[in-house]
């Protein structure tokens, strides 16, 4: 289809400037330089992910130094071509859009329905996490006494995890007859979800001095999956009041690192909020608030998701929960980018 060129050249202009060469290129370099030294294997973790940014970065790379001739060529059609499959760079835009997350869902009050309600909403992300091709990684959960989960954390690693996902920050309302008592009566349960970047130590200042660590022994449902050592942790920041558990690793250091950085996602997360507060007079969406209904799904006595933001709307509740959203995740992008 032939595009005008006077579009297509603001699109690449827009990319341009998003995009920064100068900056990608600098560290493609220095991926480069990490990738040639041969201790990098003694992490293979650390070295897959290396290895993965410097495939899809020099994929960008020679990508934007083709637009840049084709632009300088005035060769529309084949820049329309190539700007076409970078124009969803428009849309993480943030400086944290390309980060992975610390995502968390926690059941608002209402006792099993609530707690039902987050683990509808735990199954909905992950199977969106998997059409996404992103990996998971459980930091810690917290099961409900009957049924559903009180709350649970997890890592997200891929593409622009933030960028999707700042979208879905905020209070869920659900509205369906009851399945927990006899008369199917018509129940409203609320779940908080968070979305934060996973940010470096130097990121976020966290003084020795506010914190309040506690030790104690981790372990599921069973006897023998107890923990005779006390290696999950309770961190308390004194002056926010935050608390953070972290119990699924094996290792005590390992939980403190993992509680240290979810800390400083909250932290982050905090200042962000306040930021918001001041310049926009809550114009804006803010994340992780319990004030702040984002998304109703009514599943009785009608069928319909409605993103309260965008006013995007689906009258088909079974495929969004089964992890359908790049719709309400596009019109909350289109409507805040």
């Amino acid at each position: 289809m032939h595009q005008d060129p006077e579009i297509v050249k603001e699109k690449y202009l827009s990319l341009k400037d998003k995009f920064v060469l100068e900056e990608k290129t600098a560290r493609l370099k220095e991926l480069e330089q990490n990738i040639s030294d041969p201790k990098l294997w003694e992490n293979q973790d650390k070295a897959k992910e290396l290895l993965k940014e410097h495939s899809r970065l020099k994929q960008r790379v020679e990508d934007f130094e083709m637009m840049e001739l084709l632009f300088l060529d005035d060769d529309y059609a084949s820049l329309g071509k190539l700007v076409a499959e970078y124009e969803n760079l428009l849309l993480f835009s943030g400086k944290y859009d390309g980060r992975d997350i610390i995502f968390a869902i926690h059941a608002g009050q209402g006792g099993t329905e609530a707690m039902d309600w987050a683990a509808m909403l735990f199954r909905m992300y992950t199977r969106y996490f998997e059409r996404k091709g992103w990996k998971t990684e459980m930091i810690d959960e917290v099961p409900g006494e009957e049924a559903g989960i009180k709350s649970v954390v997890l890592n997200v690693y891929g593409e622009d995890v933030f960028g999707h996902m700042k979208a879905e920050a905020g209070v869920h309302r659900l509205v369906r007859q009851s399945p927990f008592n006899a008369n199917a009566l018509r129940q409203t349960s609320f779940a908080l979800v968070e979305a934060m970047p996973i940010l470096e130590e130097q990121e976020v200042e966290i003084k020795e001095e506010d914190l309040d660590w506690q030790f104690y022994r981790s372990g599921g449902h069973g006897g023998q999956n107890v923990n005779k050592v006390s290696t999950a942790v309770r961190l308390l920041h004194k002056p926010t009041g935050i608390v953070v558990t972290s119990q699924q690793e094996r290792q005590q250091l390992q939980n403190r690192n993992v509680a240290l950085q979810i800390l400083r996602g909250k932290l982050w997360q905090l200042e962000e909020q306040k930021m918001e507060a001041e310049q926009e007079q809550f114009k804006k969406s803010k994340m992780a608030s319990w004030g702040l209904q984002i998304r109703s799904y009514v599943l009785h006595p009608y069928k319909l998701v409605k993103d309260l933001r965008t006013d995007h709307e689906s009258t088909n509740p079974e495929r969004v929960l089964d992890g359908e959203l790049d719709d309400f995740v596009k019109a909350y992008l289109l409507k805040f980018s």
